[in-house]
């Protein structure tokens, strides 16, 4: 059974969608879908939380995306050459606010939502770590993304990623891809300044240079940066996808988490995904409806690895289970 008829069929179950004619759609890599479904708190001021029923396995490899055109070029293997001395920025999460929000801290690493994400990172690990059965290039490149705005994408990268730096064995570098609505930032509360945009654009700069280190031990940030009128044509850059070498590469311990666009508003997060390695696409229950999840996992081309959360069940639909506010 495809990632399409999977998905389709536990909308259709839970009465997540609304009807809508169908239509043929391009076709899409088989995934590994995972359900994502959340419990009630009983203090409706208390942070909501996820929890994700059994993963099934049923991913196939795909051929790698061809090359993008060139923009500008980096150095291959490294960073680009900078005129100044590389200072990593220091950046202090307040952990009690993103707690208060529902977020994954290291206060509470037993938490519910921990223990949640844990079933959600474990198949990502897996994957990035070569550990699955089929290699995967770039495997350590991880793209979250939604098919519409507002189902959950960021609040589940960045408790993807802080879940992740808790690990033993493994640091996170979480990158703002939302470069036209940078969630991030906004709910990281960073300041303005220099990130994924002008690495792209200034070839004095390099990773370092616009790194942020956290309070949260293995967990570093690059914002989005300024917005620029090329968004799209700087993320199919050969710049781009020289830079996405060198993240995957130049720290084999380090996973690199994307949050990324909504898929079928905007064309940068359709481009991103052809770098990827993974994707995970979150999916908003009683509101995404068949056509449109079809439609957006129709733009992912030559990805390896397609993962499906389901969030947002509803009581009704799940029993115990509740929505929560996300970003």
């Amino acid at each position: 059974m495809s990632l399409i008829e999977k998905v389709a069929q536990r909308l259709n179950q839970m009465g997540a969608a609304t009807e809508e004619p169908k239509q043929k759609s391009a076709p899409v890599p088989e995934a590994v879908v995972a359900e994502v479904q959340i419990r009630e708190e009983n203090d409706r001021t208390a942070p909501k939380a996820l929890e994700p029923s059994p993963v099934v396995n049923d991913s196939k490899a795909i051929s790698a995306a061809g090359t993008p055109q060139i923009l500008r070029s980096r150095q291959r293997g490294g960073s680009a050459p900078s005129t100044t001395a590389h200072q990593s920025r220091r950046l202090d999460l307040d952990v009690a606010r993103l707690a208060s929000m529902g977020f994954i801290t290291p206060d509470a690493p037993r938490s519910q939502i921990a223990n949640e994400f844990r079933v959600i990172k474990r198949p990502l690990i897996a994957n990035a770590k070569g550990k699955s059965s089929t290699p995967i290039a770039r495997g350590n490149l991880i793209m979250v993304t939604s098919a519409l705005p507002g189902e959950g994408k960021s609040f589940t990268a960045l408790n993807l990623a802080m879940s992740i730096a808790l690990e033993m064995d493994n640091t996170v570098l979480l990158v703002d891809g939302d470069v036209a609505q940078p969630s991030l930032s906004r709910i990281l509360e960073l300041p303005p300044s220099k990130g994924l945009i002008e690495i792209l654009t200034d070839s004095r700069l390099g990773i370092p240079d616009v790194m942020m280190r956290t309070n949260v031990d293995k967990l570093t940030i690059i914002p989005a940066g300024s917005p620029h009128e090329r968004n799209t044509e700087l993320l199919a850059s050969q710049a781009m996808n020289d830079l996405l070498e060198e993240m995957a590469a130049r720290y084999p311990d380090r996973i690199v988490i994307f949050d990324s666009p909504p898929l079928l508003p905007t064309t940068e997060s359709r481009v991103l995904a052809s770098h990827m390695g993974q994707i995970v696409v979150v999916v908003e229950s009683r509101k995404t409806t068949h056509g449109k999840l079809l439609q957006a996992l129709s733009t992912i081309e030559n990805c390896p690895v397609v993962m499906a959360v389901l969030n947002k069940a509803s009581s009704s639909d799940m029993g115990d289970y509740y929505g929560y506010y996300t970003y």
